[in-house]
């Protein structure tokens, strides 16, 4: 039940890192800034973005278009900053 679990958290963080987006930096000068919620979202799919840029030369991990400070903690929090989520497959029932 577990695993199923797993491989279905999988999929589905896989199937919604079709909808990242990518630009060139000067389209970015123009872009509109983005914000908490885009940083987040960045850091919940960093593990993927990595990969891929290991592969492609065209994906980043961080968005170049960010807005600061708010960006960034979005982004912290994401990746599992603070410690919020690292038991989250470690409990026992």
């Amino acid at each position: 039940m577990q695993n199923q679990k797993l491989v279905l958290i999988t999929l589905l963080l896989l199937v919604l890192t079709g909808c990242a987006d990518q630009m060139t930096f000067a389209q970015a000068q123009t872009a509109e800034k983005v914000g908490f919620f885009h940083g987040l979202w960045h850091g919940l799919i960093i593990i993927f973005s990595w990969l891929g840029s290991l592969i492609f030369d065209d994906v980043a991990i961080y968005a170049i278009y960010n807005n600061g400070g708010w960006y960034d903690f979005g982004f912290v929090l994401g990746v599992g900053g603070f410690g919020f989520g690292s038991g989250m497959f470690n409990r026992s029932e």
